[in-house]
């Protein structure tokens, strides 16, 4: 069934927060992360309070698009790194109680912010880490508060849908976060209640698939949102997932996907394999193996995630002689095929990271 009420209430605010539209606060999140990582703090907090008032006077025209990688590959801390200059910045510890920290999360970066949605011993929260501060606050709870939903952004919005309430119901609402003035907005229901399921943009369009419409039953159907016409529209078969025999529902991880220019691709967690996506025949085919083992463990611990105009796959392994702790960063630019028998590159090395990535996000800017 399909409901055409608009978007309903909205829940919180944060009054006269500067706007993101226009890209401007790009520049100053790169020199903000280079001077963090290279000064001394009391340098560096002198600086920042300099520029802070003229962050939003930098014009759009001498700012590149880049790109940050955001990791919790253990429950303490986020790293944040920078492709472009190969750089590693640790993050401030999140404020929360140690509840919070323990328990399962999600994440999601949206505008210039990255979200960590979780709980606190007194229910869910949901903390903010602002590019601008470079501090971690409280954002907003959504209408409905959950967990274990799919999600995805689109400049300074973000839709979260699905997920768990805290009585464990699974749910068939959707929400849109705006990250410029920090509210959350009741968006009409999806056809399905889903959670574990994922979401992306494409087309201009929201997508949600696969996850699982009760305890036991997994969904191989999509939906597709239209945010101008506010409706739903269910895709039959659009993520068949896997064989009944191959993994367990209660197993699997939500699907792996990643939309570069457009183009979804998929990395499939039985057969190691990237996917691409035919929109016009609703299908997928095979076009490169990963580098690195989904299956050993049911693609847990595993991020695929677009950068730019490259996949990016995050994964432990050993490289260069390092034994486990080390999580590796891979890339490949699909436009690229297999030509001249085209590998993934090796993009950073982290080493004493870890063996697992808890939660992951790429922000553009």
């Amino acid at each position: 069934m399909e409901k055409t009420d608009g978007i309903g209430k909205e829940n919180g605010s944060r009054e006269g927060k500067k706007s993101f539209k226009d890209g401007s606060i790009c520049g100053y999140n790169s020199l903000h992360h280079l001077l963090s990582a290279n000064l001394k703090p009391q340098l560096y907090q002198a600086i920042q309070r300099f520029l802070a008032p003229r962050v939003y006077l930098y014009p759009l025209a001498i700012q590149g698009f880049e790109h940050w990688v955001y990791l919790a590959c253990n429950m303490m801390h986020w790293e944040a790194f920078d492709p472009m200059r190969q750089k590693w910045m640790r993050l401030p510890r999140i404020p929360c109680d140690d509840c919070f920290t323990c328990a399962d999360k999600e994440s999601l970066a949206v505008g210039s912010e990255l979200l960590v949605f979780g709980r606190e011993l007194s229910g869910f929260a949901i903390w903010v880490y602002s590019l601008v501060t470079h501090n971690w606050s409280k954002c907003p709870l959504m209408n409905l508060p959950r967990c274990l939903f799919g999600s995805s952004s689109l400049g300074e919005i973000a839709i979260v849908v699905g997920g768990s309430d805290k009585n464990g119901n699974v749910l068939q609402s959707a929400e849109l976060y705006n990250s410029e003035v920090g509210t959350w907005q009741t968006l009409p229901d999806m056809n399905f209640p889903r959670k574990l399921c994922l979401g992306f943009f494409m087309d201009g369009k929201f997508y949600v698939i696969g996850g699982m419409s009760s305890h036991i039953d997994w969904l191989t159907c999509g939906e597709e949102y239209n945010i101008e016409t506010r409706s739903w529209r269910r895709i039959e078969n659009m993520y068949p997932g896997h064989d009944a025999g191959t993994f367990h529902p209660t197993m699997r991880s939500p699907p792996l996907v990643a939309v570069v220019n457009n183009q979804l691709y998929s990395a499939d967690q039985a057969t190691n394999e990237v996917k691409k996506y035919d929109k016009v025949n609703n299908s997928w085919s095979v076009v490169k193996r990963l580098p690195v083992r989904a299956d050993s463990s049911y693609s847990w611990g595993l991020a695929f995630k677009a950068c730019g105009n490259n996949l990016l796959v995050i994964g432990a392994g050993g490289h260069g002689g390092h034994d486990d702790g080390v999580i590796v960063l891979h890339s490949w630019n699909p436009e690229e095929g297999n030509r001249d028998g085209q590998e993934w590159n090796v993009l950073a090395v982290k080493a004493r990271a870890g063996a697992f990535v808890y939660n992951y996000a790429v922000m553009g800017c």
